[in-house]
């Protein structure tokens, strides 16, 4: 299964579109986001609409979580972790978490295959022990260029694009 991880779209609605464009002919089989997603009319009107197959989604640090809590409760295809959680996909353990040093206690425990955090922006993914820790950068294109991630739970390979080249 492919998995599209993205992160920080801090109400990019053009940018957001353009990547679940993307997904639509790439053979995507779930989506996560790792928070600041921001408004919630953003995973009422573009995300959930327009990405029919599960969305797993967290809390960032610029987030109602009060009202993202409740947009996403109507949402069938959407599965709202809170703060931070675990997804199972593929067969894998996933956790997801907004903040990186969080990530990083989460996966020195070794428990999972892949750890996944937002928050600086900057995307990357780093080894720990036989495991991974991902920031799939910002898809809003704050302060950095508009990146996204796919980790393939068959191969465990984690690919970084850029919004550009797509």
């Amino acid at each position: 299964m492919k998995i599209l991880i993205i992160s920080d779209s801090h109400d990019n609605v053009p940018n957001l579109e353009k990547v679940l464009k993307w997904a639509q002919t790439n053979d995507i089989g779930a989506l996560i986001h790792a928070g600041d997603l921001s408004a919630p009319s953003v995973l009422i009107k573009t995300l959930s609409p327009r990405f029919n197959k599960e969305i797993y989604l967290i809390n960032g640090n610029v987030t109602d979580k009060e009202l993202l809590a409740k947009a996403s409760k109507d949402l069938a295809n959407v599965k709202y972790l809170g703060d931070e959680g675990e997804v199972q996909l593929g067969g894998k353990k996933i956790y997801v978490t907004h903040f990186p040093q969080r990530a990083q206690v989460i996966a020195s425990a070794g428990v999972y295959d892949l750890v996944i955090h937002g928050h600086t922006h900057q995307a990357g993914v780093a080894p720990v022990g036989d495991k991974q820790i991902l920031n799939p950068g910002t898809l809003g294109g704050l302060y950095y260029p508009p990146t996204f991630s796919i980790y393939d739970t068959t191969t465990g390979e984690v690919k970084i694009g850029n919004l550009s080249d797509i």
